[in-house]
């Protein structure tokens, strides 16, 4: 995992070095243990090394991952709490019946799963997620998005490591740009926002 943020740091000092200052230091195993208690089952070990040497992102309004941030893992404690307290509450019901997302093949039809874990938020309640608990079409570990208000579920990527390669990639190819206002936002969105 130590490639991928030694590129993705060196594209940070090449378009925007003060997004280095607000990288945490890498989680402590106690920290991934407790997450892991919480969700009752391992969390991908390309995942883990990868949080070991940076524990995501100060909350800033600069993003890291398409404006989003790119969660520590309290953070990733504290959105799965919210979302498992409104599982709880049986938000995600109508007449006793369970409200469905409409997801790609390989993701199940829940409006949230425990087993989905956020790594980004958009502040609003959007993420991407591991999706740990896919339907038998899926891969167990793929990253899927999830919205709040909608219900729509698409599979980004097989596997947190072909996410993040993916990612680093198109940072390398340009597709993406740094803008104060939002932080590493993928160039196509920033130039239709600002049509």
């Amino acid at each position: 995992m130590q490639q991928y943020w030694t590129r993705w740091e060196n594209w940070m000092q090449q378009h925007a070095p003060r997004l280095l200052n607000i990288l945490h230091p890498g989680v402590t195993f106690e920290a991934v243990e407790t997450l892991e208690k919480l969700i009752g089952t391992a969390l991908p070990a390309s995942f883990k090394a990868f949080y070991s040497i940076h524990n995501g992102q100060q909350k800033a309004r600069a993003g890291l991952v398409d404006a989003d941030q790119l969660l520590g893992v309290e953070d990733i404690i504290l959105q799965w709490q919210h979302w498992k307290d409104q599982l709880d509450a049986g938000n995600f019901t109508w007449h006793d019946e369970p409200i469905l997302a409409a997801p790609d093949t390989g993701i199940k039809n829940d409006w949230w799963n425990p087993l989905w874990i956020p790594f980004t938020s958009d502040g609003f309640g959007n993420h991407l997620c591991i999706d740990l608990d896919p339907a038998p079409e899926g891969k167990r570990g793929q990253i899927i998005t999830l919205w709040h208000d909608d219900g729509h579920r698409v599979i980004e990527a097989g596997s947190f490591e072909e996410w993040l390669q993916d990612y680093i990639t198109a940072l390398e190819k340009g597709e993406y740009i740094f803008v104060k206002k939002w932080g590493i936002v993928h160039k196509d969105t920033f130039l239709n926002y600002n049509d």
